[in-house]
């Protein structure tokens, strides 16, 4: 479009447009900041569109993992061998290789214990003295004894002859030992019952670290609180424990034959055509029939990231059947010691685990394992693929809270595998946001209550918050809660209560999920995906909630009758007077009990610090709200809402009555004033520019825009114009 700028600078237009025109705004958003283009750091590649999705030439390593693994009850020692066949899928020769050796967080000289402070942390070993981390007997590539180098938490292979670019294939052997912590960091441990130990399992084999197109090797320690990040592949496990013990694990057991006696098998086929939660393995028949000697348990998962089991003599089982979109089925399990045990407890649990995994299922992507296990131990949460582990006294609505929240991570980060390390948002805070929908859904709502997310604005905007995008380990431990899980989680509802909608934001979400089912997403992958399917222009909104601590605050600043008569309806002026934007929703409550919503599109505020709109309508106003439905935190509550009962009451006028030309002799300044729609209207004489007046009662108008004031006399003969400081008197001609 070609713009010509009109003959604006008249005589009067330069008299009014003073400095003070763009001193007055108090407001701190800089719409220029807030919307300004090239957000995106790179345009599409071969691996990732920018569309969001990946790809045409997009590749992910795998890794398969076969584990023989035996446990020493007594020294709490987990000894076995972890054979690895890795495939490298790149278009790069590698000639090293890198994996994880998590439990070395454990070891006296780890950089985890390095840097719990005095006060303590919820990570490490809780000071258990023990000679943690893992003792390497040997590793091999190929068959051949290879050179290793262990760095803290990673372990280096280097390779005699470089591995093959796409598809290239290393068989990895390593045999390993290591002493399981009581407390492993919230994730894993040994819990005491009456009736014997209950051992969590977790991060027990080496596993390899994630060769990608972002960063090649991801190889950054395990220090605590970061989690983890991994290739996909399909793993077997042989798990020989104490022959009075049960095992449970990710994925489905084999052998169960040669483990369950003939009447618990009769009820694991019961369970698996069961909605109702069968018994097992009941508190009666703990410690009967106890066997001697060792029993092996076989187990196998496929496209999974990792394996975790727990096992136990203590152990009462349940289950239930999972009924899935498709009409395929999955199982329930609970494993959890008598002092668990009861409906107001752990009784529930395959209840909660079977109602959580159906409605994710439904409403997102379907599971694909043969089992979802809840274990009781000594965390307070933690999740792997297929099995999660909760507090033993979780009970009631703590209970649901947590099996909801764990078995969600089987959609973050199990199945669409983001980088927990670096983005622990993109698998806390979206499963943070899902568990709130599923809460909602679960039994009529029993443990639902509905959030007011308004007030949330002071906790999740707070100045001492890092930025969302700032990795786990890059922010005050006390702050993890709020950064990883509560504000992103409260963004995502954000984004879809208050800025797409529910229809369009569901759409983009299953979108992403369905793209991104078993790959490695960043965030900008997930940002592309969502603007895409959704349409939206929505950088604002990732660089203000998520790459900045951007705060929101919109306010009513005025509510005007026009000409101060209600039968000529409104004029209602918003603010933004922070650094982040939002669709902006007005709830107008009437007198006589009605209320008349209004929108305010977003864009409104690429150019605006401040909105005035017109409410048609012939009632009084009895109050102004901004955000009826509190679904956007909001820093200061107090000037969302505009009440009757202690605003400013304003006379009725008849607007004809001001309309006329003011000189002012010693200038020859002429200003005119017209009525247009019910407004008055001030003009330079040779009408080059309008300027809208709003009434303020007393005679007096005011140009908000350019500061500026006009008050008439009483018999309407003269003027005095305000602005800057300065008095001008006109005479009317």
């Amino acid at each position: 479009m070609n713009c010509k700028l009109p003959v604006l600078i008249s005589t009067i237009a330069a008299f009014l447009f003073s400095e003070s025109f763009y001193a007055q705004e108090a407001s701190k958003y800089d719409y220029v900041e807030a919307f300004k283009p090239f957000f995106y750091p790179q345009t599409g590649t071969e691996t990732r569109s920018a569309s969001g999705q990946p790809g045409h030439a997009y590749w992910q390593n795998s890794a398969d993992y076969h584990l023989n693994v035996t446990l020493n009850e007594n020294k709490k020692e987990i000894a076995g061998t972890a054979e690895i066949t890795y495939k490298n899928n790149s278009p790069d020769k590698l000639g090293f290789l890198w994996l994880q050796l998590d439990q070395n967080l454990f070891a006296k000289d780890s950089r985890g214990n390095g840097v719990v402070p005095l006060s303590g942390s919820r990570n490490g070993a809780h000071g258990e003295d023990f000679n943690g981390g893992y003792n390497i007997k040997s590793v091999k590539v190929d068959g051949k004894v290879v050179k290793y180098t262990i760095t803290d938490t990673r372990m280096q292979i280097d390779l005699q002859k470089e591995l093959k670019d796409k598809g290239g294939v290393a068989k990895i052997s390593i045999e390993y030992s290591f002493v399981s912590p009581e407390y492993g960091s919230d994730r894993m441990g040994v819990q005491d019952t009456k009736n014997g130990a209950i051992f969590t399992i977790a991060q027990w084999y080496p596993r390899m670290c994630v060769y990608d197109d972002i960063t090649g090797w991801n190889t950054l320690p395990y220090v605590g609180a970061s989690e983890f990040f991994l290739e996909y592949g399909n793993i077997t496990a042989n798990i020989t424990v104490p022959a009075s013990h049960y095992v449970v694990a990710s994925g489905e057991l084999l052998n169960e034959k040669e483990v369950y006696g003939k009447e618990e098998i009769n009820r694991w086929n019961q369970a698996r055509s069961s909605d109702k939660t069968i018994m097992i393995r009941p508190e009666s028949e703990i410690g009967k029939n106890v066997a001697t000697g060792t029993k092996t348990w076989k187990f196998r998962i496929n496209q999974a990231r990792d394996f975790s089991w727990a096992s136990s003599k203590a152990f009462i089982l349940d289950a239930a059947k999972i009924n899935l979109p498709s009409g395929k089925k999955s199982l329930a399990i609970s494993a959890y010691p008598v002092e668990s045990a009861g409906d107001k407890a752990w009784g529930r649990s395959t209840e909660y685990t079977k109602a959580a995994i159906e409605h994710y299922s439904g409403k997102w992507y379907e599971y694909t394992y043969p089992a979802a296990t809840n274990v009781a131990g000594n965390e307070g949460g933690m999740e792997y693929p297929g099995i999660v582990f909760c507090h033993m006294d979780s009970k009631g609505e703590d209970l649901w809270g947590v099996t909801d929240h764990e078995f969600g991570h089987n959609w973050f980060p199990m199945i669409v595998g983001s980088n927990e390390r670096l983005f622990a948002w993109m698998d806390e805070g979206f499963n943070t946001f899902i568990n709130g929908l599923s809460t909602k859904a679960f039994n009529n709502g029993e443990y639902y209550t509905k959030e007011n997310l308004a007030m949330s604005g002071s906790l999740l905007m707070s100045d001492n918050l890092e930025p969302i995008m700032v990795g786990p380990d890059n922010m005050r431990e006390r702050n993890i809660g709020a950064l990883a899980y509560y504000k992103p989680g409260t963004g995502m509802a954000v984004l879809r209560e208050a800025v797409l909608g529910p229809e369009k934001f569901d759409k983009a979400f299953k979108t992403y999920i369905d793209r991104w089912a078993f790959k490695h997403p960043t965030p900008w992958d997930f940002f592309h995906t969502m603007e895409n399917v959704s349409g939206e222009e929505l950088n604002w909104f990732w660089r203000g909630w998520f790459i900045n601590k951007w705060k929101i605050d919109q306010a009513v600043k005025n509510v005007k009758y026009i000409n101060g008569d209600f039968k000529n309806g409104a004029q209602i002026t918003v603010q933004n007077l922070e650094q982040m934007p939002m669709p902006t929703t007005v709830e107008v409550k009437f007198k006589d009990g009605t209320t008349k919503v209004v929108k305010i599109p977003v864009e409104v505020w690429k150019r605006n610090t401040e909105w005035t709109f017109k409410v048609d309508s012939n009632k009084e106003i009895d109050q102004v709200k901004l955000d009826p439905d509190s679904v956007v935190p909001d820093i200061n509550m107090k000037n969302n809402i505009w009440s009757a009962s202690t605003a400013k009451q304003i006379d009725k006028i008849n607007v004809k009555d001001f309309i006329g030309t003011y000189a002012d002799p010693k200038s020859n300044l002429k200003i005119l004033f017209k009525e247009k729609n019910g407004q008055l209207y001030g003009a330079a004489a040779d009408g080059s520019m309008e300027f809208p007046f709003e009434y303020n009662g007393d005679n007096t108008f005011y140009f908000e825009k350019g500061n500026m004031t006009i008050v008439f006399s009483k018999d309407k003969k003269s003027i005095t114009l305000k602005e800057g400081g300065k008095e001008f008197k006109f005479n009317k001609e």
